[in-house]
């Protein structure tokens, strides 16, 4: 029997130190370590100082005298949006781009510093001309057009208080965000385009408003020209009322602890978890993080986040981390692979793309596809790529940096999570000498351990709960209307610290590798194991492009693994040969204990519309059980594929 939380199988030997001359010219250095490590507080002080501007002065920089209520930059006040936008404008990088927007299919817009500017002052005077002030809620259901982030800032510049809901959403979903927020306006556009066609956004903002009594006015956008369903008392035309506006707005500075947004993630019991995100830490850290993780040179760099903005990961560093940097950035609207698998390289090649930021999934994705099709374009201009949202193996680590980024670019492996707010552990480039699939180190003025059950912090080369023992400037201030909900989530398990629900090892170094979710955990013969490091063994054979690894109930060792498996384009149909020779794989890279009792080769695996696989799912297929709610899949059919394919799969009976 281990005695570890988690056990720690997997092992990476591969190393990638900077580059010297790209070290010669980076943000981050190792002093930033030392200063933090010296004096926490006065290193975010300073950072403060320097990366933002503000109205008043705060009187201390952290107030936790009542944990885990944090209070940063006490008494400090600014506008977020004037961050983002004006004081770029003022500084004479008007004519900078701000965002190069592309179109699924195929137009495109460019807005200057300038240009967003006026759109954000002109849609900020909308907002009052409809009401809404200081404290009011928005929420904002659109697709990926300017006009969204324009919606965010021109929130942030009057004080209102932004509700982001992906578009891929339902109605019902978005119904009971609207509720618990009791927003007052909502903005949305008539659809967006998705693979090829006019996706409808409003009749879903129509079905629940209709339920949504708080709800005063909605503000549409025109962007696919589609007819839609029209309250002549309550729906308004973006172009009608924005437009009339005056392009100019005086942003008022608000207290450093005023609310900025709220984001709403799944919550166990089923009603969503708003999480509440402030101005001044949150913006200072996503700012600190995305210039420094990224290194980003705001004169040169053209950054691309994948992300949508529904998404945290599209709110922090798709808006407000890059914007209050100054950023020129990319806005791509449509699906990777329409109207051909190679259309992301193209936006690459197009705009000469030198930072590109996102998932795991779709690394994987295009690995599956082949070096071909990325091939065919010059991705010469990348020299930084960023990988987030869940752990990335070590083959698609390589393959991302080898294809990719021509075996040259350092790669940021970021953890981070929405309640975070902003990137905790990640290596800095020119700095950190990189291991394939580790997110590393925290990051310069963050303090992140690994423990036990008992809280007890893990020696190295031990596995366990990745806790967060210290504050941080971007940390959730609580659940939206809900402190104790707040408190039991995430400061209940290991009291005085802040648990994400993220297993995580230490190596013989030190360095912390993610291992997923605590709840997606094996327990085999005793040993608890993570899908994360069985697919990344699976994964690493070359005939997998793709893994997803869950527990199933077992009489004899208490679960059993079994692997869903897409198998790359060369070999074959899979069979009895192949998972025999993948099971075995598995167990010279891992050990016996990890061995697969079933292998199942798959067309694709279930995965949400931001790309996240859903084990739920697979273990209902794995336990022959009734399978559970596939709305939010990106598509439902896939489960059908699966379950019928499940009888062919193969046992281990030796």
């Amino acid at each position: 029997m281990t005695s570890d939380a988690l056990s720690n199988l997997l092992h990476e030997d591969r190393r990638f130190p900077p580059d010297p001359e790209f070290a010669a010219q980076a943000n981050a250095t190792e002093a930033l370590y030392e200063e933090a490590r010296a004096d926490r507080l006065a290193f975010w002080d300073r950072q403060a100082r320097e990366l933002l501007s503000w109205e008043a002065e705060w009187s201390h920089v952290l107030d936790w005298s009542n944990p885990p209520f944090a209070k940063w930059f006490v008494g400090g006040r600014l506008n977020v949006a004037y961050n983002c936008v004006d004081r770029h404008v003022e500084a004479g990088h008007g004519d900078r781009v701000a965002i190069y927007w592309e179109g699924e299919p195929g137009d495109s817009r460019t807005l200057t510093y300038a240009d967003l500017q006026g759109e954000v002052s002109r849609a900020a005077n909308a907002l009052i001309s409809l009401g809404v002030g200081h404290g009011d809620r928005v929420a904002i259901y659109m697709p990926m057009i300017p006009e969204v982030a324009i919606s965010m800032l021109a929130c942030a510049r009057i004080g209102a208080i932004h509700s982001v809901v992906f578009g891929g959403f339902s109605a019902e979903a978005l119904r009971s965000r609207i509720d618990d927020a009791q927003a007052k306006l909502v903005i949305t556009a008539d659809g967006g385009y998705r693979r090829g066609k006019p996706a409808s956004l409003k009749p879903a903002v129509d079905e629940a408003v209709a339920a949504s009594p708080s709800v005063e006015k909605v503000l549409v956008v025109q962007r696919t020209e589609q007819d839609v369903d029209w309250d002549e008392g309550r729906d308004v035309w973006w172009h009608d009322v924005v437009s009339a506006q005056p392009a100019e707005h005086a942003p008022e500075a608000f207290d450093s602890e005023d609310t900025l947004y709220i984001l709403y993630t799944s919550g166990t019991t089923g009603k969503p978890k708003g999480i509440k995100h402030t101005c001044a830490g949150y913006l200072l850290q996503t700012a600190y993080t995305h210039r420094n993780v990224f290194d980003l040179k705001p004169e040169s760099d053209v950054y691309w986040c994948t992300a949508d903005v529904g998404w945290v990961t599209g709110h922090s560093y798709l808006v407000y981390g890059p914007m209050a940097n100054g950023a020129t950035q990319v806005m791509y609207e449509g699906t990777p692979d329409y109207p051909e698998p190679g259309r992301w390289w193209d936006i690459v090649e197009k705009y000469g793309v030198t930072i590109l930021y996102t998932a795991p999934t779709a690394i994987r994705t295009f690995m599956k596809q082949g070096e071909e099709i990325p091939g065919r374009r010059d991705l010469s201009s990348l020299r930084v790529l960023g990988s987030v949202g869940e752990p990335i193996n070590p083959e698609a680590w390589i393959w991302y940096r080898q294809v990719i980024g021509s075996g040259r670019t350092p790669i940021v492996d970021t953890w981070w999570q929405t309640e975070t707010g902003a990137i905790m552990i990640s290596p800095l480039p020119g700095v950190t000498s990189a291991k394939p699939g580790s997110a590393q180190v925290p990051l310069p003025g963050i303090v992140a351990d690994v423990v036990d059950d008992a809280g007890n912090v893990v020696p190295d080369g031990h596995g366990g709960y990745l806790v967060l023992p210290e504050p941080w400037p971007a940390m959730l201030r609580t659940i939206w209307g809900d402190d104790q909900r707040f408190i039991d989530t995430y400061w209940s398990r290991f009291p005085g610290r802040y648990f994400a629900g993220d297993g995580a090892k230490k190596d013989e170094e030190g360095d912390i590798w993610l291992l997923g979710r605590v709840d997606d955990v094996m327990n085999v013969s005793g040993h608890r194991i993570s899908t994360t490091e069985v697919e990344s063994a699976l994964v690493s054979h070359p005939k997998v492009a793709e893994a997803a690894v869950v527990g199933a109930s077992d009489p004899t060792t208490g679960q059993g693994i079994v692997a869903f498996v897409i198998l790359r384009a060369d070999a074959g149909e899979g069979g009895d040969q192949v998972a025999a020779e993948l099971r075995d794989h598995v167990a010279k890279e891992i050990g016996p204990i990890a061995k697969p009792r079933q292998i199942l080769a798959v067309p694709e695996l279930p995965k949400t519309r931001s790309g996240k696989i859903m084990r739920r799912l697979l273990r209902d297929v794995a336990e022959n059980r009734e399978m559970g709610d596939v709305t939010t899949l990106a598509d439902p059919t896939v489960m059908n594929m699966i379950s019928s394919g499940l009888a062919s799969g193969s046992s281990d009976e030796d």
